[in-house]
């Protein structure tokens, strides 16, 4: 099959290219300045002839939002709005990227696949409103929630996390629970839902289980056998972010397939290979 993908230069663009190209599939991966979003003359050229299509183009600078809701909204909600179109009109199956934060953050169980909807931040609401667009035009697109994503192609939590131990201390907050997911083992998972031939609908694109920031990152330096390293635990509160992040973002898998593996295994087998 012929894949197109829209933030193809990214983590999960990174990986998904790689695992598609292992399985036999021709693809091509766009990053924003190959093909704008916003723009449906582009998407019409540049997707035209694909069988599928993956939307991994996002505006992710979460705090950055918050003062330019309107550009954040161009890209995370038009743009799925014209891309589900462009989808259409190629006669491709869509495969939308979306996110933990279109949930309130406040529950005490896993998120469904149908709860409701309450996003808190700017970020959360253009994802929302993305996740509506693609419903609104494109029954058969898979919307595929995900969170905490890691990838040898980005500056992402763990290398943060790892940069920083270099001075010895670390603080690390106890209040943010959620599942930490290997951009491999989540293209993994989006392929298998169109190998599979999937129905549309949304699915959640977690690996298994669930951890706070503060014991995952005790257990990164426990692997890393980093032992030297003081992590101190503090609140969310602790510091001041123009955006609320989600206090809770476990994922329910509940969608009649198989799981993603457990984090802590796939935390190992990025570290096995970075």
């Amino acid at each position: 099959m012929r894949w197109t993908i829209l933030g193809g230069h990214g983590m999960l663009g990174d990986d998904l290219s790689s695992v598609l190209q292992q399985r036999g599939h021709i693809v091509r991966s766009l990053s924003s300045s190959d093909c704008d979003v916003r723009s449906p003359a582009q998407l019409a050229v540049r997707l035209a002839g694909s069988d599928v299509i993956v939307n991994a183009a996002a505006w992710t600078a979460v705090d950055l939002a918050e003062s330019r809701e309107s550009e954040a909204f161009a890209v995370n909600s038009l743009g799925p709005y014209n891309v589900a179109r462009a989808a259409m009109e190629a006669g491709a199956r869509l495969v939308h990227i979306s996110t933990d934060y279109v949930f309130s953050g406040d529950a005490t169980v896993p998120y469904e696949i149908d709860s409701p909807l309450n996003p808190q931040s700017a970020y959360g609401r253009t994802k929302a409103a993305g996740e509506w667009a693609v419903q609104s035009i494109d029954g058969s697109a898979l919307i595929v929630r995900t969170a905490w994503l890691y990838g040898a192609a980005g500056d992402n939590f763990i290398e943060k996390m790892l940069r920083s131990a270099d001075s010895g201390q670390l603080r690390v907050v106890t209040d943010q629970v959620g599942q930490p997911t290997w951009t491999r083992d989540l293209a993994d998972y989006i392929v298998g839902l169109i190998e599979l031939k999937r129905s549309g609908g949304i699915y959640h694109g977690t690996n298994s289980g669930s951890v706070s920031r503060f014991d995952f990152v005790h257990r990164l330096m426990e692997m890393l056998h980093l032992t030297h390293v003081n992590i101190d635990p503090c609140r969310s509160a602790d510091f001041v972010l123009p955006a609320e992040r989600p206090g809770y973002s476990v994922l329910q898998h509940r969608n009649g397939i198989e799981t993603m593996p457990p984090w802590e295994d796939a935390l190992g087998r990025y570290l096995d290979e970075r």
